[in-house]
């Protein structure tokens, strides 16, 4: 199966269509030249895992956000996952009773998360290595085609088929597309700090207006950023 060797030059959607029409098994990895080193694991073409190398949520606290456990019970499961080199998902139906379902859908809202963050990288080496081993946290049962092929940005689109904010979000707060939730957090502190308006009565109120408007512009930034990663 021929794929590009660079991801600047094609997209995820169209590296996932193409495995998936060639009922491809084995695991696509992405090398950003950061060093961060991304990986996709298919069966016959359909997804079962992606491990995402940046600061996601982990399992953990989505069930904290979901209040599925109270907190001792969570913070006992983690640990005796870290014990047993057991998958916590595993620990919350075995010893805390979390219905599977429960926990399957939470960890493919976590795996729908991921491949939004990694549509976001634009350049990385490209390598597929067939039938290799699936990690320990892939799905028995693969994500739906529609689940990691519908929607996806295809080579064809234009730049005016993306979503406005996409672009125009991360250039307002100063982060690049590709930064995670923490860098768009602390991006976002740091020009609160430094625009908000009651923080700066000692200007001239022509510079104060100027400074709301931006001020305004940021938060609505963050606000679209913040809908999209919660989507």
């Amino acid at each position: 199966m021929n794929l590009p060797g660079q991801l600047r030059t094609t997209t995820l959607g169209d590296l996932l269509g193409t495995l998936y029409r060639g009922r491809a098994s084995g695991v696509l990895e992405l090398h950003e030249g950061s060093g961060r080193h991304h990986r996709v694991t298919l069966r016959a073409g359909l997804v079962t895992a992606i491990e995402f190398d940046g600061a996601l949520p982990p399992l953990g606290d989505l069930v904290r956000r979901e209040k599925l456990v109270d907190e001792d019970a969570l913070n006992r499961s983690i640990l005796m996952s870290l014990r047993s080199s057991r998958l916590l998902g595993e620990v919350l139906v075995d010893e805390f009773e979390l219905a599977p379902t429960i926990v399957e859908s939470l960890l493919r809202r976590q795996i729908a998360q991921r491949l939004r963050h990694l549509e976001q990288v634009v350049d990385a080496r490209i390598r597929f290595h067939p039938a290799e081993k699936p990690p320990k946290q892939a799905f028995q049962t693969p994500l739906d085609p529609e689940a990691f092929l519908h929607g996806r940005k295809r080579a064809r689109d234009t730049q005016s088929d993306a979503p406005a904010f996409s672009v125009d979000a991360h250039e307002t707060l100063g982060v690049s597309p590709t930064a995670l939730p923490d860098e768009i957090r602390r991006a976002f502190r740091t020009l609160v700090r430094r625009l908000h308006p009651d923080l700066n009565g000692h200007l001239p109120d022509a510079d104060r207006r100027a400074l709301t408007t931006r001020f305004l512009k940021v938060k609505e930034a963050y606000r679209a950023l913040v809908n999209a990663e919660l989507a």
